[in-house]
Protein backbone atom coordinates (compact mmCIF):
# COMPACT_ATOMS: atom_id res chain seq x y z
CA UNK A 1 0.00 0.00 0.00
CA UNK A 2 2.07 3.22 -1.00
CA UNK A 3 2.12 6.19 1.55
CA UNK A 4 0.57 9.56 1.29
CA UNK A 5 2.78 11.87 0.02
CA UNK A 6 2.04 14.18 3.45
CA UNK A 7 0.66 14.36 6.43
CA UNK A 8 -2.66 16.11 4.88
CA UNK A 9 -3.67 13.50 2.95
CA UNK A 10 -3.29 10.40 5.84
CA UNK A 11 -6.50 8.67 6.38
CA UNK A 12 -6.75 9.65 9.65
CA UNK A 13 -6.20 13.48 9.06
CA UNK A 14 -10.34 13.97 8.77
CA UNK A 15 -10.96 11.76 11.73
CA UNK A 16 -8.55 14.06 13.53
CA UNK A 17 -10.12 16.95 13.04
CA UNK A 18 -13.56 15.57 13.30
CA UNK A 19 -12.76 14.93 16.89
CA UNK A 20 -10.86 18.11 17.65
CA UNK A 21 -14.03 20.21 16.13
CA UNK A 22 -16.14 18.25 18.38
CA UNK A 23 -13.76 19.05 21.59
CA UNK A 24 -15.12 22.68 21.84
CA UNK A 25 -18.76 21.27 22.51
CA UNK A 26 -17.70 18.33 24.40
CA UNK A 27 -16.13 20.59 27.04
CA UNK A 28 -18.86 23.07 27.08
CA UNK A 29 -21.59 20.52 27.86
CA UNK A 30 -19.39 18.83 30.22
CA UNK A 31 -19.22 22.34 31.85
CA UNK A 32 -22.55 23.16 31.65
CA UNK A 33 -23.55 19.81 33.07
CA UNK A 34 -20.74 20.45 35.89
CA UNK A 35 -21.52 24.03 36.87
CA UNK A 36 -18.34 25.21 35.67
CA UNK A 37 -19.37 28.04 33.25
CA UNK A 38 -19.02 30.58 36.56
CA UNK A 39 -22.27 32.66 38.04
CA UNK A 40 -24.40 32.76 34.71
CA UNK A 41 -23.75 29.55 32.81
CA UNK A 42 -26.78 30.48 30.24
CA UNK A 43 -24.44 33.41 29.41
CA UNK A 44 -21.36 31.36 28.59
CA UNK A 45 -22.71 28.56 27.44
CA UNK A 46 -24.40 31.21 24.68
CA UNK A 47 -21.05 33.21 24.06
CA UNK A 48 -19.17 29.88 24.29
CA UNK A 49 -21.13 28.57 21.04
CA UNK A 50 -20.94 32.00 19.51
CA UNK A 51 -16.94 32.06 19.75
CA UNK A 52 -16.57 29.14 18.17
CA UNK A 53 -18.73 29.80 15.54
CA UNK A 54 -16.40 32.85 14.99
CA UNK A 55 -13.61 30.38 15.55
CA UNK A 56 -14.98 28.41 13.19
CA UNK A 57 -15.65 30.62 10.00
CA UNK A 58 -11.51 32.83 10.16
CA UNK A 59 -10.53 28.77 10.20
CA UNK A 60 -12.14 28.06 7.33
CA UNK A 61 -11.12 31.49 5.24
CA UNK A 62 -7.74 30.55 6.39
CA UNK A 63 -7.69 27.30 4.72
CA UNK A 64 -7.12 29.14 1.26
CA UNK A 65 -4.12 31.38 1.90
CA UNK A 66 -2.36 28.45 4.02
CA UNK A 67 -2.82 26.62 0.95
CA UNK A 68 -1.70 28.93 -1.19
CA UNK A 69 1.15 29.81 1.00
CA UNK A 70 2.69 26.90 2.06
CA UNK A 71 1.81 24.69 -1.32
CA UNK A 72 -0.02 22.12 0.04
CA UNK A 73 -3.07 21.64 -2.09
CA UNK A 74 -4.24 18.99 0.32
CA UNK A 75 -5.52 21.39 2.95
CA UNK A 76 -8.31 22.21 0.74
CA UNK A 77 -10.19 18.75 1.84
CA UNK A 78 -10.80 20.02 5.13
CA UNK A 79 -12.67 23.44 4.10
CA UNK A 80 -15.84 21.53 3.86
CA UNK A 81 -15.82 20.48 7.20
CA UNK A 82 -14.80 23.61 9.10
CA UNK A 83 -17.29 25.07 7.39
CA UNK A 84 -20.22 22.77 8.31
CA UNK A 85 -18.97 22.62 12.13
CA UNK A 86 -19.13 26.37 11.69
CA UNK A 87 -22.82 26.58 10.81
CA UNK A 88 -22.88 23.54 13.50
CA UNK A 89 -21.64 25.81 16.15
CA UNK A 90 -23.75 28.72 14.73
CA UNK A 91 -27.33 27.01 14.87
CA UNK A 92 -26.46 25.75 18.42
CA UNK A 93 -25.56 29.43 19.46
CA UNK A 94 -28.85 30.38 17.93
CA UNK A 95 -30.76 27.77 19.95
CA UNK A 96 -28.87 28.74 23.16
CA UNK A 97 -30.33 32.12 22.72
CA UNK A 98 -33.61 31.14 21.68
CA UNK A 99 -33.86 28.19 24.59
CA UNK A 100 -31.93 29.40 27.61
CA UNK A 101 -32.42 32.90 27.29
CA UNK A 102 -36.04 33.43 25.62
CA UNK A 103 -37.34 30.43 26.33
CA UNK A 104 -38.38 29.33 23.18
CA UNK A 105 -41.00 31.99 22.72
CA UNK A 106 -41.02 32.59 19.40
CA UNK A 107 -43.27 36.01 19.29
CA UNK A 108 -40.63 37.72 22.20
CA UNK A 109 -37.24 36.27 19.89
CA UNK A 110 -39.08 37.85 17.07
CA UNK A 111 -39.39 40.99 19.06
CA UNK A 112 -35.44 41.13 20.42
CA UNK A 113 -34.68 40.31 16.92
CA UNK A 114 -36.24 43.41 15.39
CA UNK A 115 -35.18 45.32 18.54
CA UNK A 116 -31.77 44.52 19.30
CA UNK A 117 -29.23 45.34 16.19
CA UNK A 118 -26.78 42.86 17.28
CA UNK A 119 -29.39 40.34 17.60
CA UNK A 120 -30.78 41.62 14.08
CA UNK A 121 -26.67 41.01 12.95
CA UNK A 122 -26.87 37.55 14.46
CA UNK A 123 -29.57 36.20 12.93
CA UNK A 124 -28.78 37.72 9.75
CA UNK A 125 -25.66 36.20 9.73
CA UNK A 126 -26.59 32.17 10.58
CA UNK A 127 -29.20 33.19 8.01
CA UNK A 128 -26.98 33.40 5.01
CA UNK A 129 -24.68 30.39 6.43
CA UNK A 130 -27.83 28.01 5.79
CA UNK A 131 -27.76 27.58 2.26
CA UNK A 132 -24.09 27.27 2.14
CA UNK A 133 -24.55 24.50 4.72
CA UNK A 134 -27.15 23.11 2.85
CA UNK A 135 -25.25 23.30 -0.59
CA UNK A 136 -21.72 21.96 0.99
CA UNK A 137 -22.80 18.51 -1.03
CA UNK A 138 -21.09 17.22 -3.82
CA UNK A 139 -24.72 16.21 -4.87
CA UNK A 140 -25.66 20.03 -4.65
CA UNK A 141 -22.77 21.27 -6.28
CA UNK A 142 -23.34 18.79 -9.23
CA UNK A 143 -26.97 20.54 -9.26
CA UNK A 144 -26.11 23.75 -9.42
CA UNK A 145 -23.26 23.82 -11.49
CA UNK A 146 -19.06 24.53 -10.58
CA UNK A 147 -19.85 28.29 -11.27
CA UNK A 148 -23.24 29.22 -9.72
CA UNK A 149 -22.01 27.14 -6.50
CA UNK A 150 -18.98 29.12 -6.07
CA UNK A 151 -20.61 32.53 -6.65
CA UNK A 152 -23.43 31.49 -4.01
CA UNK A 153 -20.37 30.19 -1.78
CA UNK A 154 -18.85 33.95 -1.61
CA UNK A 155 -21.76 34.94 0.80
CA UNK A 156 -19.10 33.59 3.35
CA UNK A 157 -17.53 36.91 3.47
CA UNK A 158 -20.49 38.80 4.22
CA UNK A 159 -20.82 36.55 7.19
CA UNK A 160 -18.11 36.79 8.20
CA UNK A 161 -18.37 40.67 8.63
CA UNK A 162 -21.68 40.51 9.72
CA UNK A 163 -21.01 38.17 12.41
CA UNK A 164 -17.94 40.15 13.37
CA UNK A 165 -20.61 43.07 13.43
CA UNK A 166 -22.66 41.06 15.69
CA UNK A 167 -19.25 40.31 18.19
CA UNK A 168 -18.75 43.98 18.48
CA UNK A 169 -22.03 45.20 18.80
CA UNK A 170 -22.59 42.27 21.74
CA UNK A 171 -19.24 43.75 23.06
CA UNK A 172 -20.00 47.49 22.75
CA UNK A 173 -22.43 47.07 25.76
CA UNK A 174 -20.01 46.36 28.27
CA UNK A 175 -17.24 48.46 26.54
CA UNK A 176 -15.33 45.76 25.81
CA UNK A 177 -13.43 46.22 22.40
CA UNK A 178 -10.22 44.03 22.92
CA UNK A 179 -10.94 41.12 22.03
CA UNK A 180 -13.09 42.06 19.05
CA UNK A 181 -10.26 43.82 17.89
CA UNK A 182 -7.90 40.77 17.84
CA UNK A 183 -11.05 39.05 15.70
CA UNK A 184 -10.86 42.32 13.07
CA UNK A 185 -7.72 42.09 12.77
CA UNK A 186 -7.36 38.61 11.52
CA UNK A 187 -10.49 39.19 8.82
CA UNK A 188 -8.55 41.96 7.61
CA UNK A 189 -5.36 39.99 6.98
CA UNK A 190 -7.44 37.19 5.40
CA UNK A 191 -9.97 39.48 3.46
CA UNK A 192 -6.72 41.92 2.25
CA UNK A 193 -4.80 38.90 1.30
CA UNK A 194 -7.78 37.96 -1.19
CA UNK A 195 -8.01 41.36 -2.16
CA UNK A 196 -4.23 41.54 -3.29
CA UNK A 197 -4.12 38.37 -5.04
CA UNK A 198 -7.45 38.95 -7.08
CA UNK A 199 -6.13 42.41 -7.61
CA UNK A 200 -2.72 40.73 -9.28
CA UNK A 201 -3.97 37.86 -10.92
CA UNK A 202 -6.31 40.87 -13.02
CA UNK A 203 -3.16 42.64 -13.78
CA UNK A 204 -1.04 39.44 -14.86
CA UNK A 205 -4.18 38.80 -17.04
CA UNK A 206 -4.43 42.10 -18.37
CA UNK A 207 -0.54 41.86 -19.12
CA UNK A 208 -0.70 38.29 -20.46
CA UNK A 209 -3.49 39.80 -22.93
CA UNK A 210 -1.32 43.05 -24.21
CA UNK A 211 1.88 40.67 -24.82
CA UNK A 212 -0.28 38.31 -26.59
CA UNK A 213 -2.09 41.17 -28.44
CA UNK A 214 1.18 42.52 -29.39
CA UNK A 215 2.67 38.98 -30.47
CA UNK A 216 -0.45 39.20 -33.19
CA UNK A 217 0.52 42.19 -34.75
CA UNK A 218 4.19 41.48 -34.82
Amino acid sequence: MPKPKNLWLHPAAKPLLFALCLLPLAWLVWAAANNQLGANPAEALIRGLGDWTLRGLWLTLAITPLRVLSSQPALLRFRRMLGVFTFVYGSLHLLAYAWLDMGLDFGDIAHDIAKRPFILMGFTAWALMLPLAATSFNKAIKALGGKRWQWLHKAVYAVAVIGLLHFIWMRAGKNDFAEPAVYGAILLLLLGWRLVRHYRARRASRSGGAISASSRLA
